[in-house]
């Protein structure tokens, strides 16, 4: 009907509860989670190359050095992950080996090389895995080898069965075709009579019987040509046969052109033997930290889900399903909110599907006339009761239907922990973001509330070993394995880089000591 229903109707509140929706934050009842209403699922596509290097081939492999047995119990023969395993972070999707470079080998080893032949040191391994803080469930493989390549087990598996299914596809469709055919012939048979004795197939026809459906049910394409009817019918008939023929032809032309294309090989980047891309499902249900919004910009952040029997609930017994700041509406001024749950009350109060147009909506004196029609109070204000205390909250809250969606900022996602990790190579400062493994900003604002608590040794290090101080970072460490607490930081990287700044300015900066 021309509508795109991408959220729900969900009965809110305005009201303030114990502080849990303070700026903006979003109070969810644990039905919405129990009955799957925001639950989503997210596909997620990952893909590896085996590329021919300088060093060697690549190679994808269910063989790799050091890994346990049970770290492969989910890949087959060829070392690709079977459809419908369950994966949990860091686990082999696909096994891949890549050669090392020519390193310089001891005599010993180049002896032991000589006796036993090419080392598994050779090659490092470099799977595809499973990103941190992913879980989900393998839903589709699909490999891409080269032309001329000889194809591995899997390959071949899903190829079979991606040329059974064009073949059945289009043997179907050839099914289709005859059977319409044979259909259109019996209707120019059906009723008119034979023109001699005859006997077609297993049929025989009687001169001048009327030919009925049932004598020709079961006769073939081929058989109802021959049938003994005049002469225009049969010019018909041999004009339907040849139209079918000429059909079937060409679906098996398609047909052995697909099923040719299918094992051809693909056309891969330069320098790529073999891809292979792997879809997982991810169900993700609503928790806290993740973002919803209404359609009036009115977005938030959900920060607890309270169970059912907690949570406001209407003198007729049914409980509030989310609860919103009202302090979100008058500084934004988007009083829409405001008026689609009180529209969304009235509707469901009289049982009617309500459509508002952008610049025709219904006014405030519509939407008045339909509560009262409903039932209920003029300004959409009701008494509820506390779920917590079974007492009446003192003054009565907005609640009506509003529209709230799921956005795609959720907690999973955007979740992330650092200890020690990459640091930039100008800065020596850590780097920043999930996706580098980087550690948080520590900007000026924040540094300013750490002059303003007083914390000077916890400033000190943030901006010393925390930070940019390779030698005190070194230093700290070895402290820490001897059990020596003493922090003695050094200078930061960031000087040598504002004095580099300086120099390539034409300033000349020198570190002079004291007392020289």
């Amino acid at each position: 009907q021309g509508e795109l229903a991408l959220g729900r109707n969900i009965l809110v509140a305005f009201m303030p509860w114990g502080g849990y929706n303070f700026e903006d934050a979003i109070i969810v009842s644990e039905e919405l989670v129990k009955k799957d209403v925001y639950t989503s699922i997210h596909i997620e596509e990952f893909d590896v190359e085996a590329r021919d290097t300088k060093q060697g081939k690549e190679e994808i492999t269910r063989d790799i050095s050091n890994i346990g047995e049970d770290a492969l119990r989910n890949l087959d023969e060829s070392g690709i992950i079977r459809i419908g395993a369950n994966v949990t972070p860091n686990d082999i999707m696909v096994g891949k080996v890549t050669p090392k470079g020519e390193t310089q080998l001891s005599p010993e080893e180049k002896l032991l090389k000589a006796i036993f032949g090419e080392k598994a040191g050779d090659v490092r391994d470099t799977s595809l895995r499973v990103p941190p803080g992913v879980y989900g469930t393998i839903i589709d493989v699909k490999v891409f080898s080269r032309k001329g390549i000889d194809k591995d087990s899997r390959t071949l598996a899903i190829e079979e069965e991606e040329v059974s299914r064009v073949e059945k596809d289009f043997g179907d469709e050839i099914k289709i075709v005859e059977s319409e055919t044979r259909k259109k012939m019996r209707t120019v048979i059906v009723g008119s009579a034979a023109m001699k004795s005859t006997t077609v197939g297993r049929i025989t026809f009687e001169k001048g019987t009327v030919v009925d459906e049932k004598l020709i049910a079961k006769m073939s394409i081929r058989d109802l040509v021959k049938a003994p009817v005049k002469s225009a019918d049969a010019k018909t008939l041999l004009g339907m046969e040849e139209n079918s023929k000429s059909q079937v032809r060409l679906l098996r032309s398609m047909m052995s052109d697909k099923v040719a294309y299918l094992k051809k090989g693909d056309d891969l980047a330069p320098g790529v033997i073999k891809m292979v891309k792997v879809s997982m499902a991810m169900k993700r249900r609503l928790q806290v930290g993740d973002k919803m919004a209404g359609r009036h910009g009115n977005k938030g952040v959900v920060s607890t889900i309270v169970p059912e029997e907690d949570m406001p609930f209407m003198v007729s017994g049914e409980p509030i399903q989310l609860i919103l700041n009202p302090l979100g509406v008058p500084s934004r001024m988007n009083v829409g909110q405001i008026l689609e749950t009180n529209l969304g009350m009235a509707a469901n109060a009289v049982n009617q599907h309500m459509a508002t147009p952008v610049f025709d909506g219904a006014s405030e004196k519509d939407v008045r006339v339909l509560l009262k029609e409903g039932g209920c109070s003029e300004t959409g204000e009701m008494a509820l009761i506390d779920g917590r205390s079974g007492k009446y909250f003192r003054q009565k809250v907005m609640v009506g239907y509003l529209y709230m969606l799921k956005l795609h900022h959720l907690v999973d996602d955007k979740i992330h922990a650092r200890s020690t990790g990459p640091y930039s190579l100008v800065t020596q400062q850590p780097l920043g973001g999930k996706a580098q493994f980087g550690g948080q900003r520590l900007g000026e604002m924040e540094v300013w509330a750490l002059e303003a608590y007083g914390a000077a040794y916890t400033l000190q290090e943030m901006l010393t070993v925390k930070s940019d101080d390779v030698e005190g970072r070194k230093r700290m460490y070895e402290a820490i394995v001897k059990g020596d607490t003493h922090l003695n930081p050094s200078l930061p990287e960031s000087f040598n880089v504002l004095v580099k700044e300086l120099q390539s300015l034409a300033i000349d900066v020198d570190l002079i000591e004291s007392g020289k």
